[in-house]
């Protein structure tokens, strides 16, 4: 017994190790904490995991090195869009595209309509596209500097992106974490789209409803002129409709699904020709000198795309909303992904994460302990394992057999993993979903993670749904 709980107290130590110094450097640094701080706290802490793991697990290290190794390798393809997705951003904004979108976007979306304007928008990009990612990356920059451009507070923005974005994500037939979910499960696409719906519509709906009252209630933080707004704009910008073939393009290109990866690489090219077009005023700036020749056309291109790119636009809140880091601004999130993905290898290899998840076997007797268990393990991995695959991965692995045993139909585990997994990723600061959305839209975790509505009553439907049990089957029987 004393074994047995002390195997249990040395699992869940490196977590404890990793939120209690995280929350140190946080306090200490604040934003700064992702410029290094919060990395060597990642480090630190799968260091102590794997001395653990040695000491006292008798784990070989070349199984945790293999386990390491392994999990990298899995975020191979997510790396490469979280770059080119810097590259897009730096060249949509240089090309007038994000301007042009921002110049017209002001002029159209009613301030009192524009939160719940952001959701409804994200939600139906993200549904067509199946990505959170790609969506945040396109219209979520444009929405992000609208909302600024109107004076709402980052928070209330970036949540209402974020909503409608994971809104799409979960429903969405085309999203890989719900195909993932749905086949880890055994639960066909469709069906687990359609019982999906029970608990996450509730939360969508409760989601516009308070940003309609948002928008009607909660008064801008600044007091913007639009005037100014699109005065900078249209003085540094030759604004034009034409610029929006590259979202136009884009959106066929994802309606063609043409894997993210090509589409992201093609409109960011597309756009860097049109800034060359439309915008060489623009890229010579940024290169640096009035000049408009071939090479300082090719050099503010190319700066544009990997590098800090600002332009004066005699508007302070315009440049500051207009200036891009490219695809050097994705580093510090590359980096602390990297580490994170080498803490969750560790705990995985190690055997850690299966100890701490018997923690909550017990709990698995009734129907809302089950489903809350399950719920409590997709928050719990995020934290841990860093990204949302591993964290489905995982739930499923170890929820399949027991919800099997329990008399629970599969599509009860695929929408539970769906309702924790893949939507509060995008809530842990030092997540693959967290750091990508906070560095993207340029707004700390912490600071949208109390606005993200959707992703956080998602996980409270599901067990409140649970606690009903309505349409919960168990071995043929209604539970109603």
């Amino acid at each position: 017994m004393k074994n047995k709980a002390l195997k249990h107290i040395l699992s869940i130590a490196p977590v404890i190790f990793l939120v209690a110094l995280l929350a140190i450097v946080i306090r200490i640094y604040g934003i700064d904490a992702l410029s290094g701080a919060s990395q060597l706290v990642l480090i630190l802490s799968t260091g102590i995991a794997v001395l653990i793991a040695i000491s006292f697990f008798k784990v070989r290290w070349k199984t945790i090195e293999n386990e390491i190794n392994r999990a990298i390798g899995s975020i191979g393809s997510p790396i490469v869009i979280l770059m080119l997705i810097g590259l897009l951003s730096g060249t949509w904004m240089a090309s007038g595209v994000v301007p042009t979108l921002i110049y017209y976007g002001i002029q159209t979306i009613n301030q009192h309509v524009f939160l719940i304007s952001c959701c409804i928008i994200s939600a139906v990009v993200s549904v067509m596209t199946g990505s959170s990612w790609t969506t945040v990356a396109t219209i979520g920059i444009a929405l992000m500097g609208i909302g600024k451009a109107e004076g709402f507070s980052d928070g209330w923005i970036a949540g209402a992106i974020l909503s409608g974005a994971y809104f799409g994500d979960k429903m969405s037939p085309l999203s890989d974490t719900t195909v993932l979910a749905s086949s880890l499960c055994g639960t066909p696409l469709f069906e687990h789209i359609r019982y999906m719906i029970i608990t996450t519509v509730p939360a969508f709906i409760i989601t516009l409803i308070i940003f309609l009252s948002a928008g009607f209630f909660v008064h801008p933080e600044a007091d913007i002129d639009t005037t100014m707004f699109t005065a900078a704009l249209s003085g540094k910008y030759n604004i034009t409709l034409w610029v929006c073939l590259v979202p136009i393009i884009t959106g066929w290109m994802i309606y063609k699904k043409i894997p993210a990866i090509v589409v992201l690489f093609v409109s960011s090219m597309i756009a860097a020709i049109f800034a060359v077009i439309f915008q060489p005023s623009v890229l010579t700036e940024i290169a640096g000198t009035r000049d408009i020749s071939v090479v300082n056309l090719f050099k503010g291109a190319m700066q544009c795309g990997f590098g800090r790119a600002e332009v004066s636009c005699g508007y302070a809140p315009v440049d500051e909303l207009l200036a891009t880091n490219g695809m050097t601004g994705m580093l510090k999130t590359v980096w602390i992904i990297l580490c994170a993905i080498c803490f969750g290898g560790v705990m995985k290899a190690s055997g850690m994460l299966e100890n701490i998840v018997r923690l909550i076997i017990p709990m698995t007797k009734t129907r809302v302990g089950l489903v809350s268990s399950t719920v409590f393990s997709g928050i719990f991995f995020n934290a841990t394992a860093a990204d949302q695959f591993l964290s489905i991965m995982l739930n499923a692995s170890m929820f399949k057999e027991i919800y099997s045993k329990e008399g629970y139909e599969p599509r009860l585990l695929s929408r539970s993993i769906e309702d924790s997994s893949t939507v509060t990723s995008v809530l842990i600061p030092w997540s693959t979903c967290g750091m990508t959305q906070a560095t993207v839209l340029n707004v700390p975790t912490l600071t949208y993670l109390p606005y993200c509505f959707f992703n956080i009553l998602a996980p409270v439907t599901s067990i409140i749904i649970a606690s009903i049990g309505y349409r919960i089957y168990r071995k043929g029987v209604c539970q109603v």
